[in-house]
């Protein structure tokens, strides 16, 4: 079943009109729209426009009851960024500040290739598969969300296993898969700062109580204070992405806020990060006569696979494309997942999937980028792992019941 080409107009049709946090009306629709000739139970969400279709299996026993049935997770993010494209690309974005830079456009179209692949397939499944088609990843907390309506459940019981997989468009060459058992990615939290002083004029800087200078001090303290106080084998990135004050250069305003993002590898780290930036903004903003109101908080838990879990799709993965599809990652990420929220409650594995479009991977430009390009052809790797770790994984899980 050649699926490619369609899949390929799939993902260049979500690429030009992306949308942006929870709620993509033209995206679910599009998915909508490509799994309606399937027998597939569907519903949509309530609190976003999620999809969660049920792909019964019609393999195994004849007298299995439900509660009997093992069912596992396949999910794809739906959403994109707030960037603008610069790639020229001729099915390039056509909404301004807004771009699929994250490639959830090719994990969206490869699950639905996945979809259409398990259900010719439907007799030589021991099981059912919850298809998680998820918006709201991108800072929105939409596994969240999913999960609070149901989708490890959706097929009547708790799914098994999970399994999802990220594209990169750098840093890995195209195809190959990469992944680790353990940590996988770190933790994210995020915090806003705001400055407040007393504006004034700029030629007299001494009759004013200047935000922007306690603001600079700030975020050059957080960094001294990151690699002075957390140890390098237990790291902790904090990255000021925001700074917003003044309206001339030669007024002083009254406020500054400043907002970064924070990522750690341990629970220790999180909760020690989130008492010593409330310190150092504060410490600092006394020192300059100013107040500093800092506000911290934990957006996703660190992702975390499943031991036995990972070396299971690394078999799949070289089983089906070789040994050299596949490398085991030395240490885990900076990046941050929302999915870690379905490893929480289920073993599973989260995969990388090289779709570089260029041969110097390396110094491409990375994901998140307005520049950011991809590989549509890794889609057909794609699509024929999901459907291989969703057959293999059924039967995974009832062996180990039986």
């Amino acid at each position: 079943m050649d699926l490619l080409p369609e899949i390929i107009d799939l993902r260049r049709r979500l690429h030009r009109h992306p949308e942006l946090g929870l709620h993509l009306p033209r995206t679910q629709q599009a998915v909508l729209d490509h799994l309606a000739d399937l027998d597939l139970e569907i519903t949509t969400g309530a609190s976003t426009t999620s999809v969660t279709a049920v792909l019964r299996g019609t393999g195994g026993s004849a007298d299995s009851s439900d509660t009997d049935r093992p069912a596992v997770l396949l999910r794809a993010d739906m959403d994109a960024l707030p960037l603008q494209e610069q790639t020229g690309l001729d099915y390039a974005s056509e909404i301004d500040g807004a771009m699929h830079a994250c490639g959830h456009d090719l994990h969206t179209a490869m699950l639905v290739g996945a979809a259409r692949l398990l259900t010719a397939r439907r007799d030589e499944l021991v099981g059912d598969v919850v298809l998680m088609f998820q918006p709201g990843e991108e800072g929105w907390d939409g596994a969240a969300h999913m999960i609070n309506e149901g989708v490890l459940t959706a097929a009547g019981v708790k799914v098994g296993a999970a399994f999802a997989m990220h594209v990169q468009s750098n840093r890995n060459p195209a195809g190959r898969f990469t992944s680790r058992p353990g940590q996988f990615q770190a933790s994210s939290s995020k915090m806003i700062v705001t400055v407040t002083g007393r504006g004034g004029h700029g030629s007299s800087p001494h009759r004013a109580v200047d935000p922007i200078v306690a603001a600079a001090e700030m975020i050059t303290s957080l960094q001294t204070m990151i690699t002075r106080r957390f140890d390098i084998f237990d790291p902790v990135v904090l990255t000021v992405g925001m700074i917003h004050g003044g309206t001339k250069s030669n007024i002083i305003p009254d406020q500054v806020e400043f907002q970064a993002t924070i990522r750690t590898f341990s629970d220790a780290s999180t909760d020690r990060v989130s008492r010593l930036v409330h310190d150092v903004c504060e410490g600092v903003a006394v020192q300059h006569g100013a107040v500093a109101d800092v506000q911290f908080w934990v957006e996703y838990p660190s992702t975390h696979n499943d031991a036995a879990s990972t070396e299971f799709a690394r078999a799949v993965v070289t089983d089906l494309f070789g040994t050299d599809s596949y490398a085991e990652l030395d240490h885990p990420g900076a990046g941050s997942e929302d999915f870690s929220r379905v490893l929480q409650e289920v073993p599973g594995c989260y995969l990388n999937l090289g779709a570089c479009a260029q041969e110097d991977y390396q110094n491409a430009p990375a994901n998140h980028s307005g520049l950011a390009r991809f590989d549509e052809s890794v889609m057909a790797k794609g699509m024929a792992v999901h459907t291989e770790l969703a057959l293999r994984s059924v039967q995974r899980i009832a062996a180990m019941r039986f």
